[in-house]
């Protein structure tokens, strides 16, 4: 039996604090080494029970933003159908299901926004269909949709390992402030990556596999400390990004002029972020960046919790 009512969710978007990434595979894939944290960047997936065994979705903007939503797929491409499906199949269910999503963290911007959208549509179809899967067999299917699904059902901080989906909670006793750059355009993840083995081979470059992420890392985040943290930022992938779109290496400079205690790209970008000292910081950072620059900035927090039932 299903729920009548529909279920609402929301995930996080999240950002690599430290990403360090191997040579590619003979798979296609790049071993990573990463730091993710989950910031307060939400997407939302509503699921309404349909008459039919149909799956549908529908994308819309957060309130005041302006993504250009005509590149998200509407058919079986979209991770959110995908992962609809995955728990219909898993569970037997028949019923069909619209999946309406609200889109809040920037398109392919680097944050797992996609990503959040099947964590969301996960555990809100496995909600209106009444599976009874736990939160650890929900990230067990999530693997199966890419490497960022499983950590925006976690949330918080998280050690990735693997091709990302290896995941070891981390502590972070205190919460962070930052600001994020979004930009108007989009960069393609495996064009990045290409872009990153390209830059490495022209230098005669052969990186090793990542096995682990630096402790201190770690240590700066359990501690609260993040002026030590702002040290150790580091992004393997924003060299390729930066080649691609060069004036991402002017926001990074401006938003250093302007106060933050550090800056990378985000993942495969290309959204930028800083980190700064406090709240109050990260607004007043937000400010002067749309001042100066006439660039959206957003100001955020984390570590916050993974995908979770709002309704």
């Amino acid at each position: 039996m299903s729920r009548t009512r529909p279920v609402r969710v929301m995930a996080p978007g999240k950002i690599n604090v430290s990403f360090r990434v191997g040579g590619p595979r003979a798979d296609g894939y790049h071993s990573v080494a990463s730091v993710y944290l989950a910031l307060s960047l939400y997407e939302e997936v509503t699921a309404t029970a349909r008459d039919d065994d149909a799956i549908t979705v529908s994308v819309r903007n957060g309130v005041g933003l302006d993504f250009d939503l005509d590149g998200i797929p509407l058919d079986a491409s979209n991770l959110a159908v995908q992962a609809a499906e995955l728990i219909r199949e898993t569970s037997g269910h028949p019923q069909g299901v619209h999946l309406d999503i609200t889109k809040r963290v920037p398109i392919a911007g680097g944050m797992g926004g996609g990503s959040a959208d099947a964590a969301a549509a996960l555990v809100a179809c496995s909600a209106l269909w009444n599976t009874g899967y736990s939160r650890d067999e929900l990230i067990g299917l999530a693997g199966g949709l890419g490497a960022d699904v499983p950590f925006a059902l976690h949330g918080g901080v998280a050690v990735g390992l693997g091709v990302g989906d290896r995941l070891t909670p981390a502590l972070a006793r205190s919460e962070m402030h930052w600001v994020l750059v979004p930009a108007s355009f989009g960069l393609s993840t495996p064009k990045v990556y290409a872009v990153a083995d390209d830059l490495r081979a022209r230098r005669g470059e052969v990186p090793a596999e990542p096995e682990q992420v630096e402790p201190a890392i770690l240590q700066a985040m359990q501690s609260g400390d993040v002026h030590q943290l702002a040290g150790y930022l580091h992004n393997d992938l924003q060299e390729a990004a930066i080649e691609l779109a060069p004036e991402l290496a002017d926001i990074l400079e401006l938003g250093r002029v302007e106060g933050a205690l550090a800056g990378l790209v985000s993942g495969s970008g290309p959204t930028v972020a800083f980190l700064t000292a406090g709240r109050q910081e990260a607004a007043e950072l937000a400010q002067r960046l749309s001042d100066v620059a006439g660039v959206v900035a957003l100001p955020v927090r984390g570590p916050v919790h993974g995908a979770r039932i709002m309704a």
